[in-house]
């Protein structure tokens, strides 16, 4: 059975942890999307880790952990996100990466850098990872699949002088620097080529007979909803498809083996960059709650910075799972919430005097007002509780409502950052 977790809303959701949880019951996790510009959080045995590249599946010895063909495949962050966790007692994990991935080059990360400086005040808040050039590329047909790597110097050569010639005219033209050091960048491949040789595997074929098997994988997703470039809030959004639908592309599977996918949505909202966010909120408000929130507060994993937070947005949501496909919904960091006398939802958004519920387009959104109702908070800890029968009545009414107004069944409930921290729930929706 193919599963999906993947993203409701801006990203930030708590996907990690889900899939960490989740891969108990797993042989294969997949990344099948994005790169290294997000980062999931992960607290078990070993410690908390932010993994940016690989499968929250690797603290799993039995897992067979996949890099799909659809990541933006940074190499050199790889091997060191692989050498951090070895170091710090994890087992060295299953892993495989795809033989058709592309690769993120050291000249996608300059653009990004040069292109965020020059837009200036009117940037995409991109995390400069390099990930909007590397898929301008990979759809200008100029990408370096992995495979590439292992050909002949003359090969090589040729290629990098027809992209340099490209790349050359922006870097001097444009930006007003250096153009690209050809030996250099050939060198580079022959280096990286041998540190990630031994991973490299056909992986459409290995999944083909992990189904034919019947085993149980996990495609995890990037990032949510509102980062898709076709249906998110364009064009504040990422250059791949986080939907679950993307997963088999990015896998190489046939869409209709995914039979479950868990959208994962958080007990409020949050968001890193850029781009139309209704529910947001600001001040002292937003600082409260971006100290209570997640792990250690909602700062970003991959850059640090604080996130934009607001109330809980069931418009977004409602939308963000719609657009996935969603069979269950994992609700996150309800537990960050404890500190509240009051919690407010946002239920509908107010469009030029006229209140509205489906999720409108960039255009409109950004003249959506948030229309909100307001529950009682539970004031306390609930970290340990494992039934929801148990939860305060408040807390269980929270979710009930959220559960309502969404549409779809909230069957996970994450009450701590732990990976038991899970309670796991029977809904009446289901």
């Amino acid at each position: 059975m193919v599963k999906a977790v993947v993203g409701a809303n801006w990203g930030d959701e708590g996907k990690g942890k889900i899939t960490d949880t989740l891969a108990n019951q797993a042989d294969v996790v997949i990344r099948f999307q994005g790169g290294a510009n997000a980062g999931h959080t992960i607290v078990n045995e070993y410690g908390k880790f932010a993994l940016h590249t690989m499968p929250s599946g690797v603290f799993h010895k039995n897992i067979m952990n996949i890099i799909g063909n659809g990541v933006a495949f940074d190499i050199e962050k790889f091997m060191k996100e692989l050498d951090d966790i070895t170091s710090r007692g994890v087992p060295m994990p299953q892993i495989m990466v795809s033989d058709r991935v592309q690769v993120l080059m050291p000249y996608h990360t300059l653009f990004d850098t040069l292109e965020e400086a020059r837009l200036a005040g009117k940037s995409f808040g991109s995390t400069k990872s390099g990930i909007a050039p590397f898929y301008s590329d990979k759809y200008a047909k100029i990408g370096w699949q992995i495979n590439e790597f292992f050909q002949d110097d003359d090969v090589l050569k040729e290629k990098i002088a027809r992209i340099a010639a490209i790349k050359d005219a922006l870097l001097v033209h444009l930006y007003h620097t250096d153009p690209i050091d050809q030996e250099a960048l050939l060198a580079w491949i022959k280096t990286q080529r041998e540190r990630v040789k031994p991973y490299i595997g056909n992986v459409a074929l290995y999944l083909e007979q992990a189904i034919k098997d019947n085993k149980t994988i996990l495609l995890e997703g990037q990032l949510g909803t509102m980062k898709d470039p076709d249906h998110g809030i364009y064009p504040m959004v990422t250059s791949s498809s986080p939907l679950a639908a993307y997963g088999a592309i990015g896998a190489g599977i046939p869409p209709y083996e995914i039979r479950q996918i868990v959208v994962v949505t958080k007990a409020y909202s949050s968001a890193v960059g850029a781009g139309e966010f209704v529910s947001e909120i600001f001040d002292e408000e937003a600082s409260l709650l971006r100290d209570h929130g997640g792990d250690g507060g909602e700062y970003g994993a991959t850059t640090g910075r604080p996130r934009r937070v607001g109330w809980y947005d069931c418009v977004a949501s409602r939308y963000g799972c719609r657009l996935q496909g969603c069979t269950d919904v994992a609700l996150t960091v309800l537990d960050a919430l404890g500190y509240l006398d009051e919690i407010p939802v946002c239920v509908a958004y107010e469009l030029d005097g006229e209140t509205i519920t489906e999720f409108p387009v960039t255009k409109d959104l950004a003249r959506c007002k948030p229309v909100l109702k307001v529950f009682k908070g539970w004031k306390c800890d609930i970290r340990g509780i494992k039934e929801f029968e148990k939860l305060p009545q408040e807390a269980q009414d929270y979710v009930n409502f959220i559960e309502q107004q969404i549409g779809y069944p909230i069957t996970m409930v994450s009450n701590g950052p732990a990976r038991d921290d899970i309670i796991i729930r029977k809904s009446p929706l289901k």
